[in-house]
Formats: C-alpha cells, structure tokens, sequence
C-alpha cells in the first residue's frame, strides 16, 4: 500500500512536530506546510515539499489523503470545516474549538459529511494510559469509587512575560492544562455528569486563577477530586512523571492519578496495582504488582491510528463529539470557579 500524503497546516511548535513524525513514518508522506507566515517556506524546502499560504491554496493546487490541522485554537473549526467541504480526514488539534458552540458545528458536519475527525488528545495513544484504562475496564478494581488527580507545576516567569495574555481570563491553567486531564479522566472513569471548583490566583496575582480544587460526579457513580496548580513546585503532573515528553525532567517515582475501586487501586503512571486476593477489608493484606506497559511515544501512535482512519479502516478513537464534550466539561470547570456553583454537564 502506498504512503498517505497528508498535508500539515500550521508550522509551530506542535506543527513541526507532526511534520517531524511523518517524515520518519515508513507509511505517511508529507506532501505540504501550510502556513501564512514567511518562515513556514523554508521548513517546506527543508522537508523538501509544496508550500502554501492558506487552506485553499493548498485545495487549488493539490489534494491530499489526509490534513493535520495544527493551527491556532480560534482557526480549528474553520479549518476542519473546509477539508470536510473537499471530503479530506483530518487531525484537528486539541482543543477542537474555542467554545462549545463551535465545537457543535463540527460535530453537526462531520455528522452530515461522513468523513472522519480526529481530535488531537494525543495521550489517549498513550500506553500508560490504554493499561490503565483496560485494568479499569476490565474489572480489576472492581466497582469504580474514587480518583484522585494532580497537575501540579510551577511555570516560569518567562512563560507569561513571552505571552501576557497568560496573565489574564482565559489563559490559566484550567482552559490551558485543565483539558488534557478532562480528557485522561473521561478515558479513564467515564463520563462526568457534575463538576465544582474552587480557584484562587493568590500565589501569583494575576488577574487569572494560578490553582484550582475540583471535584467530579462520574455517570457510574464515581466521584473524583483533582488539584491543579501552575503555581505549585511539585513533580505531580502527567508531563513529570509519564516519561513521554523528554524535554521535561521526570520523577520515575512519583503518581499523578490514583484510582480506587471496590477491590483494589491502581497509581498511574507508575502502575502500582494493590488488589485484594479473596475478602475486602482493611484487615486484609493487599496483593502488589506492577502492571507492564511498553513505552511508546503517544503522537507517534496517534499517527498510526490517523493513517488507519484515513483509509478506513478504523474509527477514531477521540472522535469530534470525544472533542466537543471534553471541551464541555472543561468549560464548566472554568464557570464553577468562577460562580462557586456546583455545573451540570450535559450527556455526550
């Protein structure tokens, strides 16, 4: 079978990624950037492909197998929008929009035009989080109690004096970090039904939130409390401790997750599983093992599974409505904090 031609649309920093992996993939080619700013023509050179400016250049001149969308946030659905119109799958990076109305309409044509999205939460290609999931599925623990979650990190000052807009409503970590767990949680726990939260922004000041306590009802009744921090001088988020993003120091101890059923617990990522052999109780001993995963670079898979969808033979995993509820439920996260009221979260 010959190599997919997909095409990659913006050239930033997740963007040179994407071309990155293609390139290296024995079944994807990289046929185009596409990208307004000048500096995206030498990466296509470099990469030795056509260079275009915008979406319909690229359609005018060529059409390829498949598009990863890598732009900025507020040009997602736009974009996605205009490769469903020529009938070209498509990777929208996370998050799918900006609002949940926006989302709705790419849902609504994905729906009407039968040609596959993929959303862009990469760590659902994860290993460590695929094991989890399964040994949760599975039933392993047994019935679903609780989850525990941290994001816990300290961003630098340059983090925001490179980008001010950090510093005021919108950009702090619940609609920045806060998605990518929204995402893990569901993957792991099912669907969130309820949310409240509680933020302040007393660490740094700033007109936006720094840390948030938040609490979670799951559909099966599950319930979930999640501490997140940009704030925090702690190793206990996904980025520290999964080993998946090299560029940040690891902590091969430390948990980020810990997930409790009625027979059992599991700590992501160090996959320490404590189950109870026979009768559970407190007075009984727990058995103790470590679950095995392969560590396997999760946008590398993600990859895989896009080609795969891209020639039918799959369905994506993190589908357009995945993207649209995850965003939901992020969003009510974000009105909790601010209103003190607990937020209802539509179904999926």
């Amino acid at each position: 079978m010959s190599a997919l031609r997909i095409a990659v649309v913006g050239a930033g920093l997740i963007g040179r990624r994407h071309i990155e992996i293609i390139k290296q993939s024995q079944d994807a080619k990289l046929s185009a950037v596409v990208d307004p700013f000048p500096a995206a023509a030498g990466i296509a050179a470099e990469a030795g492909v056509a260079y275009y400016r915008t979406l319909d250049e690229l359609f005018l001149s060529e059409k390829p197998d498949a598009v990863v969308l890598a732009t900025p946030n507020a040009l997602h659905v736009n974009g996605a929008l205009h490769c469903l119109e020529v009938r070209v799958p498509v990777l929208v990076e996370k998050p799918i929009a900006q609002t949940v109305e926006e989302a709705q309409r790419l849902v609504d044509a994905e729906d009407s035009a039968g040609v596959p999205v993929l959303i862009g939460h990469h760590r659902r290609h994860s290993p460590l989080l695929e094991a989890a999931r399964k040994i949760v599925f599975d039933g392993v623990l047994g019935r679903l109690v609780a989850i525990s979650g941290t994001a816990l990190f300290y961003k630098p000052d340059d983090y925001f004096e490179a980008a001010p807009w950090r510093r005021e409503a919108g950009g702090g970590p619940v609609l920045i970090n806060m998605i990518h767990e929204v995402d893990n949680l569901r993957a792991l726990c099912g669907e969130v039904t309820r949310v409240q939260a509680v933020a302040s922004n007393s660490a740094r000041g700033f007109e936006v939130e720094d840390t948030v306590a938040i609490t979670l009802s799951f559909a099966n009744g599950a319930l979930g409390t999640f501490l997140l921090s940009d704030a925090a001088a702690s190793a206990r988020s996904w980025e520290q401790t999964s080993q998946e993003d090299k560029s940040y120091p690891t902590y091969e101890e430390e948990d980020c997750y810990l997930i409790s059923g009625t027979r059992g617990s599991l700590s992501v990522p160090t996959m320490r599983l404590k189950t109870y052999a026979d009768k559970a109780s407190w007075w009984e001993p727990f058995e103790t093992s470590t679950a095995d995963v392969v560590r396997e670079d999760p946008l590398e898979r993600q990859l895989k599974h896009f080609i795969a969808v891209a020639r039918g033979e799959c369905q994506p995993i993190v589908t357009a409505r995945d993207g649209l509820q995850t965003l939901r439920v992020t969003e009510a996260i974000a009105e909790a904090a601010r209103t003190g009221n607990a937020v209802d979260i539509p179904a999926a």
